[in-house]
């Protein structure tokens, strides 16, 4: 499976865990969907792309190192951690559309096209 495929299955992940406002390390998100921790940075990069692209929350940051409690240096979407993860939280992501993987890749290719 390519990295905008898995993408679509991280957006459901983190849409339901940012409805039950949950914080998520990388390594349960590395369980639930069976990507190594080590390999989550370019999946979540699609998400991160995808969220910046359409002014949608940064449902990136709900993903979080274990030892700092902070997302890795890969996201680039906002500094104050805290404010932004509750403007997830408060975001209603059940009512928002779920990309497609081709709508993830394009967002990737564009920003990289920058």
């Amino acid at each position: 499976m390519k990295d905008h495929e898995r993408a679509t299955q991280v957006w459901a992940v983190l849409a339901l865990a940012a409805r039950n406002r949950q914080i998520l390390t990388y390594e349960i998100l590395s369980q639930l969907i069976g990507v190594p921790a080590h390999g989550l940075a370019n999946i979540l990069d699609h998400v991160q792309r995808y969220c910046m692209q359409r002014g949608l929350p940064p449902l990136t940051s709900i993903v979080v190192s274990k030892s700092t409690g902070l997302p890795g240096e890969g996201f680039i979407t906002a500094q104050d951690i805290p404010r932004n993860q509750g403007s997830v939280f408060n975001h209603d992501w059940i009512t928002t559309a779920a990309p497609s993987p081709d709508d993830l890749e394009t967002a990737v290719r564009e920003a990289r096209a920058r």
